[in-house]
């Protein structure tokens, strides 16, 4: 009896398998594509780290679009990858991986709401002012990647990093303005 029951057992465990991975199956890399658009981006350099003495501010690229559904079918469990590089360079120096798309799906020719991906690093400094001469901070790209349910990652395009910068230095504390003094 015990022998029926482990066998029973495994036998339902392994239908439940393999039945559930046939219903998940991976759009090919061609559909995954065909399914989105990327609309509405946006880049720019943002603050990853400042601290005002000694100065350093790490600013790092930014990029934020939202999703249209251009297929029929839901988009749901859908990741995103931004690898940024400089340009004219091989090497990365920056990526985010963001697991976008989950409990809500996209229905057919609805957006997604606003998808932000931040590099984990960028160009250092000492101020605001010290990037305009910085050899660090040289123009950028950002290769977008899409995946869903277990499919390859998919190149959905190429964007260039625009050059402006969304972070503001504080103003100095404690420090007189002249005509206070004079008053």
């Amino acid at each position: 009896m015990r022998k029926f029951t482990f066998l029973f057992i495994l036998v339902s465990v392994g239908l439940t398998l393999f039945f559930s991975s046939s219903c998940m199956k991976s759009m090919s890399p061609e559909e995954l594509k065909a399914s989105v658009e990327i609309v509405n981006v946006d880049t720019k350099w943002v603050s990853k780290t400042y601290q005002p003495w000694p100065p350093k501010l790490i600013l790092v690229p930014v990029i934020s679009f939202q999703v249209k559904n251009i297929s029929n079918k839901p988009l749901n469990y859908v990741n995103f990858n931004a690898i940024f590089k400089f340009k004219d360079e091989r090497e990365n120096f920056g990526d985010c991986f963001l697991a976008a798309i989950r409990k809500e799906p996209v229905v057919p020719g609805q957006l997604s709401k606003v998808i932000t991906l931040k590099s984990n690093f960028g160009a250092e400094g000492r101020t605001l002012a010290s990037f305009k001469d910085n050899p660090e901070w040289k123009p950028a790209i950002c290769r977008l990647f899409i995946q869903s349910k277990g499919s390859v990652h998919v190149l959905l395009g190429e964007y260039d990093v625009s050059r402006k910068i969304d972070f503001k230095e504080p103003e100095p504390v404690g420090m007189e303005k002249k005509d206070e003094k004079k008053n």
